[in-house]
C-alpha cells in the first residue's frame, strides 16, 4: 500500500473516490452523496489548491481509501473530512496509515489541530436520543458504543471528544466533535 494525492488528472481514480464516498456512506450517511454526480462534486472540491486529498491504493493502483483535509483559521486547524476505506480493507490499517500521513501534511503546512465531526444518524452510542442540553460533559465521559461507531477508531488515533452538537442531524441525532493536536 502506498499514500498518494489524488492526481487531478487522474480521471478512472477521481471515479473510484466517488464511487468509494457513496458505498462507505450509504449505510449511515445515505444522503451525503445520493449520487455518482454529488460523489464526483465532493471530490472535485476536494482537489481544490488549499485542501489535502490523499488515497490509499495497492500495488496495482486499485483504491484501498481516501481521506480529505479542509484548513480553517488561517490553516492553523485543519478539518479532516472525509475518511472512507473501502469496506473490505476496514480493521487492516488503511485508514490510520491515512490518518498518519494527513496528520503529516498538516504539520508540514504549519497546522496545530486537526478538527473532525462523526455523526451518530442510526443510535451508534449513547448520546443518540439522549438530552444533551443536561449533564452533557457527564454524558461524553461515559459515553458509550453501542453500535461500532467510528469514535473508538478516532480515539485510538488520538483524538479526544471536545464538543457534541446535539440534533446536528435531526432530534437526537448528534454530531461528535474530536481534535487532536498535531504539533511537534
Amino acid at each position: 500500500m502506498k499514500i498518494i494525492s489524488l492526481p487531478k488528472e487522474n480521471d478512472l481514480l477521481i471515479r473510484q473516490v466517488a464511487n468509494l464516498l457513496m458505498d462507505a456512506f450509504r449505510e449511515h450517511w445515505p444522503e451525503a452523496w445520493p449520487t455518482m454526480e454529488d460523489a464526483t462534486q465532493e471530490v472535485q472540491e476536494m482537489l481544490e489548491t488549499e485542501r489535502i486529498c490523499l488515497t490509499a491504493v495497492d500495488d496495482n493502483g486499485n483504491l484501498l481509501g481516501v481521506i480529505g483535509g479542509i484548513p480553517q483559521y488561517d490553516g492553523l486547524v485543519w478539518e479532516l473530512h472525509p475518511l472512507a476505506v473501502q469496506p473490505g480493507m476496514q480493521g487492516k490499517g488503511v485508514g490510520k496509515t491515512l490518518i498518519e500521513d494527513f496528520e503529516e501534511q498538516v504539520r508540514m503546512r504549519g497546522g496545530l489541530t486537526i478538527i473532525l465531526g462523526t455523526d451518530d444518524e442510526d443510535n451508534m452510542t449513547s448520546l443518540a436520543n439522549s438530552n444533551l442540553y443536561e449533564n452533557l460533559w457527564d454524558k461524553i465521559k461515559n459515553i458509550q458504543n453501542l453500535k461500532n461507531h467510528p469514535f473508538e477508531f478516532y480515539q485510538k488515533m488520538g483524538y479526544i471528544i471536545t464538543g457534541v452538537v446535539p440534533d446536528a442531524n435531526g432530534k437526537g441525532k448528534p454530531d461528535i466533535l474530536m481534535s487532536k493536536r498535531v504539533l511537534r
